[in-house]
């Protein structure tokens, strides 16, 4: 198996089969929006106190380009990276977008299976899975599901930590 030019993957390194769901990138959209935003409202309010001119003029529009930058190209890229995968063996996660950080739990490792949803993630609806493992890392998030596909790996992911015989410690 190879990976991206010819790159030949780990066996058990491997792109996880499913994508996130697509609203995944309005969610991740909208909070780098609010989050330029307030940055950019703070540097105009302290150019308001300071007087505006000389090092604000610059770092105004500059801070704007690279806001509306990276609420463009983050949740794109975000997108394209951000995947999981559950088999009968384990659950694999590759998230990021400048960091790539990839997980694989095997299944009977996890402990507990947990699910999160934001206001901004209901508002979308989204949802997160986690599965705490006893690795020292801890757990495997799963983020930008939509509410039905979390709901039914909740459901799988309890019927197979059920099946797995011991306390997965």
């Amino acid at each position: 198996m190879t990976h991206g030019a010819g790159v030949p993957m780990l066996p058990g390194l491997r792109d996880p089969a499913n994508q996130v769901s697509r609203r995944a990138i309005g969610y991740w959209t909208a909070r780098a929006a609010v989050g330029g935003l307030v940055f950019i409202g703070a540097e105009i309010g302290v150019a308001v106190l300071a007087g505006f001119g000389g090092w604000q003029a610059v770092a105004l529009p500059l801070t704007a380009l690279v806001a509306v930058g990276y609420a463009v190209i983050m949740p794109r890229w975000r997108y394209r990276v951000h995947r999981w995968e559950v088999t009968d063996e384990a659950v694999y996660t590759r998230a990021g977008w400048i960091s790539v950080h990839w997980r694989i739990a095997p299944i009977n490792r996890i402990q507990t299976i947990d699910s999160h949803r934001s206001f901004g993630e209901r508002l979308f609806g989204l949802a997160n899975v986690t599965a705490t493992t006893a690795s020292a890392e801890g757990h495997v998030h799963i983020h930008g599901l939509d509410r039905a596909t979390a709901d039914r790996l909740l459901d799988e992911l309890t019927i197979a930590t059920g099946h797995t015989p011991g306390d997965a410690t």
